[in-house]
């Protein structure tokens, strides 16, 4: 059986930009409070995780830090036995005024989504003005040691891919690691026979690293990759950053998949590009065991399809109410 590792919690479904390929500009109808997970309920359910060897744990949204009291939650799973490895993915918003908070409740690191350096192109991407507070966020996640900061950019076509020259120039920059992202077709159902395969929905990271390379010299990748991480990550030439690519699109790494998804509401998502989970939330609140929760788990990791590449077959939800 394959290695699963990672759970990645999406505390919220609730997100204050309207990036175009997440979510509607109108929003989405969002669940209700009483459907939401509470932070004790949360841990409970890393516990269980850890239990079964999950030992990375990331907090995902919608956007996580629009959860109030964030801090408490990242105390309760930074004392969860096993967990090694506490993340945060945040769009970078409010993270300036809450960086030294976190750091002190016990994150450890922070990867930030930003798609774009340019201030007008940034509030058309994202629904809002606000690459300022991104960039301070970023700053002050360094200053509070959350790092190996990461920033993910999503590559939309026709839209950022002609920025891939000034990330690699902030990696430089900033020190730190740029990871770019094939876009997914996590909107709609796809129909292909072609599940995973190439299509003109996205820029290849083939392309984008060969266009980094004219620019600022080749690339060496960093040795001893883990297959179960789905970068594939590279050291620039200046001595200082570096540029990753998750490319599910034209280099498929689902059969080396190490991760599980917890959604707001409870449920426990087995593959991102499947309607496929288990409902966690109605055990926990019949007051089921730890055993009874470990089982779950064990469910779930025996359930992660057996593929090569994704079919995209997303019907329930868009990628807002996942987590990514």
């Amino acid at each position: 059986m394959k290695k699963v590792d990672t759970l990645r919690v999406s505390v919220t479904d609730r997100c204050n930009l309207r990036c175009v390929y997440c979510m509607p500009a109108a929003g989405v109808e969002h669940i209700g409070h009483a459907e939401v997970l509470r932070f004790e309920e949360i841990e409970r359910v890393v516990r269980a995780g850890a239990a079964v060897g999950m030992t990375r744990v990331r907090l995902t949204g919608g956007e996580p830090l629009v959860r109030r009291g964030l801090e408490a939650l990242v105390e309760r799973l930074a004392g969860v036995a096993g967990v090694t490895d506490l993340a945060l993915t945040t769009n970078g918003t409010l993270l300036a005024e809450c960086a030294g908070r976190l750091k002190r409740a016990g994150l450890g690191r922070v990867t930030v989504s930003m798609d774009t350096l340019r201030p007008e192109r940034f509030a058309r991407l994202a629904g809002r003005p606000w690459l300022s507070r991104v960039m301070s966020g970023i700053v002050a996640a360094q200053e509070h040691e959350l790092g190996p900061v990461k920033i993910n950019v999503v590559v939309v076509p026709g839209e950022n891919e002609d920025e891939a020259v000034d990330f690699a120039r902030l990696a430089v920059r900033l020190d730190l690691e740029v990871r770019f992202i094939e876009r997914m077709p996590i909107k709609s159902v796809n129909t292909s026979t072609r599940c995973g395969l190439p299509s003109d929905d996205y820029v290849p990271a083939a392309v984008l690293k060969q266009r980094i390379e004219a620019a600022v010299g080749e690339m060496a990748p960093v040795p001893d990759r883990d297959l179960s991480r789905p970068a594939r990550v590279f050291t620039l030439p200046a001595g200082r950053g570096r540029i990753g690519f998750i490319a599910p699109m034209s280099e498929p790494f689902c059969q080396w998949c190490s991760r599980l998804r917890l959604t707001p509401d409870g449920k426990l998502r087995v593959c991102l590009a499947q309607d496929l989970e288990l409902d966690l939330k109605g055990p926990l609140r019949r007051g089921a065991t730890e055993d009874e929760l470990i089982a779950l788990f064990q469910r779930a990791v025996a359930l992660k399809p057996e593929q090569d590449a994704a079919c995209f077959t997303v019907r329930n939800r868009i990628m807002a109410q996942i987590g990514g």
